[in-house]
């Protein structure tokens, strides 16, 4: 095929073409793009010229024995995170994003200061007894008039975790300072503009060899 006839059959597609660009590859690299940011979270990194894996959690080496111990990194049974991953398809564009309040933190890194309130505190007590296994007892937090014996102590020092949730249960601060680290999920990444490249050739070739 030469220029001329190349240049005719791509008039003759100009249409097809357009309509591709406009309405269908919108959607098919959302669709991609939602796919691989999702995957993220699955290999516990960034996929980005290769793998950039994510600090690890701190409760994944904690020792607890709660539920939450047992997911991975930016994972939880409820995978909020995870599931509001979403992509807006538009004219020749696509805008994905996740519009959780924390996400952009978790993405970027950074630094909060949570006010700890009474609710926080009742979380941090349930939490600690999640870690230790201990069963707790309805409407109490911490067990009152009953020293603990130095088997039960020594228990508590070997799970990091459920002295974490102790300190927040107990501590007088009025506000925390809690750094997060950078654990980017969404963002430019050469293997997915990659794919979705060669998805787009391909469609435009389908087109004008139909």
């Amino acid at each position: 095929m030469d220029i001329k006839e190349f240049s005719k059959q791509i008039k003759a597609k100009r249409k097809e073409l357009d309509e591709l660009m406009k309405r269908k590859m919108p959607v098919l690299a959302g669709r991609m793009a939602k796919d691989h940011y999702q995957d993220n979270f699955r290999q516990g990194g960034f996929v980005n010229n290769g793998l950039r894996p994510w600090k690890k959690a701190k409760r994944l080496s904690s020792g607890g024995k709660d539920a939450a111990s047992q997911y991975g990194t930016l994972l939880s049974s409820r995978n909020h995170m995870f599931s509001s991953i979403k992509y807006v398809p538009g004219d020749y564009r696509v805008k994905v994003s996740d519009e959780l309040i924390y996400a952009p933190v978790q993405n970027w890194g950074g630094t909060v200061h949570p006010t700890v309130t009474a609710q926080m505190r009742r979380f941090a007590w349930a939490k600690y007894y999640e870690a230790t296994g201990k069963a707790q007892k309805a409407g109490k937090g911490k067990k009152k008039g009953k020293k603990k014996d130095s088997k039960e102590k020594e228990k508590e020092l070997e799970n990091p975790e459920a002295s974490r949730w102790k300190g927040l249960a107990l501590t007088k601060k009025k506000t925390l300072r809690i750094k997060i680290p950078k654990r980017q999920f969404i963002g430019e990444s050469q293997e997915l503009s990659d794919k979705i490249t060669e998805k787009t050739e391909n469609e435009i070739r389908n087109i004008l060899n139909s």
